[in-house]
């Protein structure tokens, strides 16, 4: 199949296969005489692991290991396990950091009148040093009234 046919296939855009292909995360596609790419089933579904990856949030380095673990019959689970585990606790950390920014701003907005007045406490906030790092108490939802 083509390379179109491949990206409809798979979910992966015809851009990004070949990207994965340039940074050798697949293998370059076997070519027509015309050089066109060609791809079977199985490039296929290494588009839809890498695709399957992707959306879980792993790294192009993350997905390149796990590849290879998945292409390796005799490997162990317990490195996959291992891989999965070491993202989640990136991923828990990135869920904290993204709550302590919501806070911040809810804090932010709570404090803003959001009329005609120029003064906002949104604005002087973020002119604050540090304060995109300052962790802040849980508040309300300042902007839909609840």
């Amino acid at each position: 199949m083509n390379i179109g046919q491949a990206a409809a296939a798979s979910g992966v855009s015809a851009k990004m296969i070949r990207h994965y292909e340039a940074i050798g995360l697949i293998p370059p596609a076997r070519r027509t005489e015309a050089g066109y790419r060609l791809y079977r089933q199985s490039d296929v579904h290494t588009l839809q692991f890498i695709r399957n990856a992707r959306d879980l949030g792993f790294s192009i380095p993350q997905i390149a290991k796990l590849l290879a673990l998945w292409n390796d019959r005799e490997r162990p689970s317990a490195e996959v396990k291992r891989l999965a585990c070491d993202h989640i606790a990136e991923l828990e950390e990135k869920i904290q950091g993204l709550q302590a920014m919501k806070a911040t701003l809810e804090q932010l907005a709570s404090h803003c009148h959001g009329d005609d007045r120029p003064d906002c406490p949104i604005l002087e906030g973020l002119a604050t040093p540090g304060i995109g790092s300052r962790r802040v108490a849980e508040g309300v939802d300042v902007c839909h009234g609840s």
